[in-house]
């Protein structure tokens, strides 16, 4: 059936009332397409609290609209960071508009990947000194980042530990020797743990196997606390750690939010969901033209300290009200 020339303006006045307007990104006929590189799996990405949601959410905010006006392209390591590397060359053969990722194992697998495709860095840290930005104001090349910095982060858990358990004087540190924080082991946080009074032993697990080995190390060392260091490996196998060391009467200290849901006795850190959210806007910027070497590398400027009083009970501690204070969050 033919429709009238009237018909015909009434069907497109619909369409555009039903199909939500495009950003202007991208020119029209354009639908750009975000390469995904994510180190865990499908089912971390879909928690209602996610990172990764966040992200999304930071996307919808500025007008994109997944499959209408964006298409993404998933590839998950599932935790397993020597799969990163093939799986940013098949992004690349996509040749998307800007590839997006975090954790420094899945930044340097894009940027051997590709020099040419923009990458949004949601976040990780030590960068700098792998030389993947010139600096923090221009870092060149093809990446823009947000960086989780670490100066200081590990001496204020350090403290936040002793406040919490101030008997404890042997801090035990779990490191991935695949993590970006691996170089920076005990010694680059002697001058924290001596005026603390506490004496530090690093540990170090890249596989699930050696967490099991390292846990048992850690006991039979006499530790007395746990420092749980920045892992995608550590977080996949969170709750094992937490379990380990709940069973073990270890008070914890750790990074993200994820932990202290987990069991983790005092979690400290940037605001994750917030800097996953504010990645889309560099996305939108890349899009819309601008150079990635030509944005500053931003620095986390909002910062999360959870307690988690369970644990705290299960352990048999009172938490000092000081501490409580400070505390963004207190999880009963």
């Amino acid at each position: 059936m033919r429709l009238s020339t009237s018909g015909l303006i009434i069907a497109l006045v619909l369409n555009i009332l039903v199909v939500p307007l495009a950003t202007d990104a991208q020119p029209r006929g354009h639908i750009p397409v975000i390469g995904l590189l994510r180190p865990g799996d499908l089912s971390y990405d879909s928690a209602p609290k996610s990172t990764f949601n966040a992200f999304l959410q930071g996307l919808h905010e500025l007008g994109y609209v997944e499959g209408q006006t964006i298409r993404l392209e998933y590839r998950y390591a599932e935790w397993q960071s020597d799969r990163l590397p093939a799986l940013a060359a098949e992004l690349v053969q996509l040749q998307p508009d800007v590839i997006v990722t975090n954790t420094t194992p899945a930044v340097l697998a894009a940027r051997q990947a590709t020099t040419t495709i923009p990458i949004v860095v949601m976040a990780a840290g030590a960068l700098e000194q792998l030389g993947i930005v010139a600096s923090l104001a221009q870092p060149g090349g093809n990446i823009t980042v947000q960086l989780l910095r670490d100066d200081g982060l590990v001496g204020k858990r350090l403290e936040l530990l002793k406040d919490a358990a101030p008997t404890s004087t042997h801090v035990a540190i779990l490191a991935d020797p695949n993590g970006s924080d691996y170089s920076r082991g005990p010694s680059a946080f002697e001058k924290e743990a001596r005026a603390l009074g506490v004496r530090l032993q690093r540990v170090d697990a890249g596989t699930l196997e050696a967490i099991n080995e390292a846990l048992a190390i850690i006991v039979h060392s006499g530790a007395e606390a746990l420092m749980v260091m920045d892992s995608s490996m550590f977080n996949a196998h969170n709750q094992r750690i937490l379990e380990f060391a709940r069973m073990h009467r270890l008070p914890t200290v750790c990074g993200v939010r994820r932990y202290a849901e987990a069991g983790c006795l005092i979690a400290y850190a940037p605001d994750i969901l917030e800097m996953f959210r504010r990645a889309a806007i560099f996305v939108d910027k890349l899009l819309k033209g601008t150079k990635p070497g030509d944005l500053p590398v931003e620095q986390p400027a909002k910062f999360e300290l959870i307690v988690n009083l369970k644990t705290a009970r299960a352990l048999g501690l009172t938490i000092p009200a000081a501490l409580l204070l400070q505390a963004t969050e207190v999880m009963q």
